[in-house]
């Protein structure tokens, strides 16, 4: 059936397409180096996955050691599988505010600059292939904390009136705000990617996403809130909420729910389109609402504190319009709701926390 490469393969997203993609009896191409341990410490290493996935798929997936920064490795890799190529799903990034801030060059190297790597690798070798990249709702900036809110007794919500009330439609202007240096980074790679779709007429999608979440997920408290708030109240860790009240809303969506959504795009290309995905509002929760659902699962009392000052750029209520998408591929439907998912994360995930801390 051809070949998918993934990069990122053993992260969150990564992970979800490689299984998704060999069950549909396509032979996988991965490509990861664990950065994410490089990033965010030994507890983010995603060895753990590349482990499964070996064991679990055998000779259907191969793993690559590899840099997307690395232009020539990237090229031989794509030119030793060409015109087989028939998916690109590029899940590669560095994905934290606050780190970006530390090491700026590293952030836009990984985002941007790799992201162009495996583009012009994908004009060169696989025209035909379609490539799909994993944008982020960090490209819209501060602007959606102009929007008007009302603060209630647990989440801050949008007016009822309001033309965003189903959620933030792709319509809204990335310019003019505050971005942080990741959503910066992911901007030039999210028009990096449109733009190869229309230059060259390839076919390549940004899906914007909201908050990305399952149980595959390696959460650290710099990135992947949902698992990481999960593993807290699991193991007893205690976790730090920062600003708006804990009151910030978003929207998570499945890793499984958004690789299909991939899947229906794969299946139906365009060429240079953009997406908001997330869990809209079948699946979205404020801080203090994931916490409440957090004990309900564990039946532990989650220990946190609360500092005052938010992250810079961080949103106030951020839920995806997912009507565009819809549109264009009506048959796509989400299957996992916030509940759903945390208890999906802890299922999967305790006797595994367990077996670590009792290591360490």
């Amino acid at each position: 059936m051809g070949i998918v490469v993934v990069t990122g393969s053993s992260g969150l997203i990564g992970s979800e397409a490689v299984r998704y993609f060999a069950n549909r009896g396509f032979d996988i191409v991965g490509i990861d180096n664990d950065m994410r341990r490089e990033f965010f410490g030994n507890d983010a290493s995603t060895r753990w996955q590349q482990r499964q996935l070996q064991n679990e798929l055998g000779t259907r997936f191969r793993h690559v050691e590899a840099d997307i920064r690395d232009d020539l490795l990237i090229k031989n890799i794509f030119a030793e599988y060409s015109g087989d190529i028939s998916l690109i799903v590029h899940t590669a990034a560095q994905p934290s505010h606050d780190w970006a801030a530390k090491q700026p060059h590293t952030d836009f190297s990984v985002n941007a600059t790799g992201t162009l790597n495996l583009l012009e690798a994908t004009r060169i070798y696989a025209q035909d292939a379609v490539f799909i990249f994993t944008s982020t709702n960090k490209v819209y900036g501060d602007t959606p904390n102009r929007l008007p809110l009302i603060e209630l007794d647990q989440r801050w919500e949008i007016e009822a009136t309001h033309p965003y009330e189903r959620g933030i439609p792709e319509e809204m202007a990335i310019d003019q705000c505050l971005h942080s240096l990741f959503g910066a980074s992911k901007v030039a790679a999210d028009v990096l990617v449109q733009e190869y779709g229309r230059y060259f007429g390839l076919k390549t999608a940004s899906f914007r996403g909201g908050c990305l979440t399952g149980p595959n997920h390696s959460g650290t408290q710099l990135h992947g809130f949902l698992s990481y708030l999960v593993k807290c109240a699991a193991t007893n860790t205690p976790y730090t909420v920062f600003g708006y009240k804990g009151k910030q809303v978003r929207d998570n969506i499945h890793s499984f729910d958004l690789i299909s959504a991939f899947d229906h795009f794969f299946q139906n290309p365009r060429c240079g389109e953009v997406y908001n995905i997330g869990g809209g509002r079948f699946s979205n929760c404020s801080m203090l609402e994931a916490i409440d659902i957090c004990q309900q699962i564990t039946g532990n009392a989650l220990v946190y504190d609360y500092k005052d000052t938010n992250r810079v750029g961080d949103h106030i209520w951020y839920i995806s319009d997912l009507a565009k998408f819809q549109s264009h591929y009506p048959d796509w439907k989400l299957t996992r709701n916030v509940f759903d998912i945390c208890r999906e994360i802890y299922e999967a995930n305790v006797e595994r926390w367990s077996d670590v801390a009792v290591a360490k």
